[in-house]
């Protein structure tokens, strides 16, 4: 049965293999350890040496929108102080990152799939025996 793309971005969005569905990402008991393949439908999950620099823009890019512009509008606005202001913003800027590290792999993922679908195996037509000698 193949994979839609919204099931990629349900899948994406909830930690899980975009193939399989399994939680399956991370390596059991260890929180920051991405598995290589998937251990139940053995996807590559790793693709590539640096495949980790997208989800880290990811999560770099979430932490500057979602948390240290919001703090620097708050700053701006008077509702907090400098001083505030900036042992939130290095706190956060610290904390944001490794609380959503799981997500930015996992969306990272997801945005490599919804783009390229027919790169999951589930969505990989069966050559017939024939077809095979012609390729």
């Amino acid at each position: 049965m193949k994979v839609t793309r919204g099931q990629i971005i349900a899948r994406g969005l909830t930690n899980r293999c975009p193939n399989c569905g399994e939680h399956a990402l991370f390596k059991e008991g260890r929180v920051f350890e991405l598995n290589r393949h998937c251990p139940t439908c053995d996807l590559q999950l790793e693709r590539d040496e640096g495949s980790f620099l997208g989800s880290m823009s990811l999560n770099y890019g979430v932490t500057l929108v979602v948390f240290l512009v919001p703090v620097l509008l708050l700053y701006l606005a008077g509702a907090l102080s400098g001083l505030v202001a900036s042992l939130i913003a290095g706190i956060g800027a610290v904390l944001v990152p490794v609380l959503f590290y799981r997500s930015s792999r996992s969306w990272w993922l997801m945005n490599y799939y919804v783009f390229l679908p027919h790169h999951l195996p589930k969505n990989q037509r069966e050559l017939a025996p024939d077809e095979d000698a012609n390729t």
